[in-house]
């Protein structure tokens, strides 16, 4: 496969337009690595100019990158079938986390039966988007709206469902370091309520401590960060777990919408 450059990332930016909802996500990586200098990244593709399949891989340079996963986008099954078979891309022999749309499930589990690769579908989500963030109104708070720092990394990782200690915290830290955020601030400046980017753009890690819910900030924190990131030229859009009803119901009241013919699957193998 091809490793993209810096020109062709922009070229490739453009393209992956043309094919959303299913390209949204690597999109997203595309859109968010022409912009901003975080953990090296690589994007592949097939063929070039007319790609078929273009991976997001993250370079692993130590231990704890393992825990980023591969992000695929596939025009066609038949594509995706022959890089993971005939190419060196998927390293079969160490643990794999894939996020790639779930209609390609029973595929991926035929590859890893014919490898003896164990395989577990590890949570499948929603992808909703905002269209027209410009509609969403911003209550006024009584507290401190704020970014999230470095100090706040370990705080974040240890509430984070999916925190995996040491491994997630670097993760974790790239993300407040190098992507938007957006806390709410108690009257001694900590966080007790949080929103993220991911490098996909995504946002997420949505979280609020327990003592300081049902007050609003959640939905606050969305909304202000929806604005900010629609005002930059981001997407907006992030994946729910399909048992999240919870917070399904929240970014349908903001006016996100998902299109049911895209579900993300994360899948883990070894």
């Amino acid at each position: 496969m091809k490793v993209l450059n810096k020109e062709e990332l922009k070229k490739a930016e453009e393209a992956l337009r043309h094919f959303f909802p299913q390209s949204q996500q690597v999109y997203g990586y595309v859109f968010m690595i022409n912009r901003v200098e975080a953990d090296p990244i690589d994007v592949l593709v097939d063929q070039w100019p007319d790609f078929n399949v273009l991976l997001i891989r993250p370079q692993r340079q130590e231990k704890a990158d393992l825990f980023k996963d591969i992000c695929v986008f596939t025009k066609d099954e038949t594509s995706l079938r022959k890089i993971l078979v005939r190419t060196d891309i998927i390293d079969w022999k160490q643990y794999l986390c894939l996020s790639v749309d779930l209609c390609h499930e029973e595929m991926l589990k035929f590859e890893a039966a014919s490898r003896s690769v164990p395989m577990s579908k590890d949570h499948v989500c929603y992808m909703m988007k905002l269209q027209n963030p410009s509609n969403l109104t911003t209550e006024r708070f009584p507290v401190q709206v704020s970014s999230l720092n470095e100090s706040h990394v370990a705080l974040v990782n240890s509430t984070w469902k999916f925190g995996m200690g040491e491994f997630s915290e670097r993760y974790i830290r790239d993300m407040i370091m190098n992507f938007p955020s957006c806390c709410v601030l108690d009257s001694e400046g900590r966080p007790v309520s949080w929103i993220l980017s991911y490098a996909s753009c995504a946002i997420g890690m949505l979280y609020t401590m327990p003592e300081h819910r049902r007050k609003g900030y959640a939905k606050a924190l969305v909304t202000i960060l929806a604005k900010k990131l629609h005002s930059e030229g981001y997407p907006v859009y992030c994946f729910i777990e399909e048992e999240n009803q919870l917070s399904y119901r929240l970014f349908t009241s903001l006016g996100f919408t998902t299109d049911p013919s895209c579900r993300a699957a994360w899948t883990k193998f070894n």
